[in-house]
């Protein structure tokens, strides 16, 4: 996969993130940012961060538990260590700074 064809499967990821987060019930605040960036913001003022890499042909997430790297595969989105969900590692991560029960659908 080049560096085009990951960029537009990546923002289509992104564009899906976002329909996902506007469904959430939870109290957060989320912004899109230019270069593929989502940054989640929650009352406690803990910060989650998703982006794409280009260069590594992944998207990142930067959250209070640790940092997770996620490469395309089969139609979803793999963790690169253990093959977890995206949308799975997410959620946790959005239930741990919520401190309320998240669960996002891919």
């Amino acid at each position: 996969m080049n560096e085009a064809e990951f960029n537009a499967l990546a923002e289509l990821e992104l564009a899906h993130l976002e329909s996902l987060l506007e469904a959430c019930s939870i109290d957060f605040d989320y912004e899109l940012k230019p270069g593929g960036i989502v940054e989640l913001e929650f009352d406690n003022g803990s910060k989650i961060i998703v982006n794409r890499h280009s260069a590594a042909r992944e998207i990142w997430l930067a959250a209070k538990s640790g940092g997770f790297h996620f490469k395309p595969e089969g139609g979803r989105w793999v963790g690169t260590r253990d093959g977890a969900d995206f949308y799975s590692v997410l959620s946790c991560c959005m239930s741990e700074q919520a401190g309320e029960p998240v669960s996002l659908a891919g």
